[in-house]
């Protein structure tokens, strides 16, 4: 981020990394009974560059197949501390438990995260994009059926080279200048909380939620 002009909301590679690893760490430290992501190092095929590269990775976060109300009446085992978190229900019938995996991947042309993400069946059978559209929650499903290719779309994942949906970075510039306008030049803060605040957001779009606690400054 710039330090002698107002900052234009756009991460570096190594602020990137940098942001990552602070989510992680943070992640961890607040709840334990949640997944966590992991940074998974690796270089994309082809391309030749001195930045130490790769993503992060939240993996196997369940959903319950079906309507809040079918949710509501389904006896599942869950925690009491997250009996509110959509994301991390697991009930008892295996034919009914849809899988997530989401990824943070850095985009060099946008200069900011991109959420990847795929769901599956506990057989490991890819969901179809009706399945997914009917996992999310209502305010994503109904901008879908506005503007379905400018919100979400399938693209090759950039390290696995297989396809996988992302929800499109355009935009995210100027939202990320709104989220964080705590400083003009103060990049060392705005960093660690670049994705705490850019979860908050993208996360609502998939209906993964983060807990609060990361939006404190460490």
């Amino acid at each position: 981020m710039g330090s002698s002009c107002l900052w234009n909301g756009t991460l570096s590679p190594d602020e990137f990394n940098t942001a990552a690893t602070a989510l992680a760490k943070r992640w961890k430290e607040t709840d334990s009974t949640l997944p966590e992501w992991i940074w998974i190092p690796c270089q994309r095929m082809g391309v030749s560059s001195s930045n130490v590269e790769g993503y992060l990775a939240l993996e196997k976060v369940y959903r319950h197949r079906g309507s809040e109300e079918d949710k509501a009446d389904d006896n599942c085992s869950v925690d009491e501390e997250l009996v509110d978190d959509d994301a991390t229900l697991v009930c008892g019938n295996n034919d009914d438990l849809h899988a997530y995996d989401f990824h943070i991947v850095y985009s060099y042309s946008y200069r900011v995260p991109i959420l990847y993400f795929r769901g599956y069946r506990s057989d490991g059978h890819p969901l179809s994009l009706d399945e997914i559209v009917m996992d999310l929650p209502p305010h994503s499903s109904n901008t879908l059926k506005e503007s379905k290719w400018t919100f979400l779309t399938q693209e090759e994942h950039p390290y696995l080279n297989r396809p996988w949906y992302m929800l499109h970075p355009c935009g995210i510039s100027d939202w990320m200048k709104l989220l964080l306008v705590d400083g003009v030049s103060n990049e060392g803060s705005k960093t660690p909380q670049y994705l705490p605040a850019w979860l908050s957001v993208i996360g609502q779009a998939v209906g993964l939620r983060i807990p609060l606690e990361l939006h404190q400054k460490p």
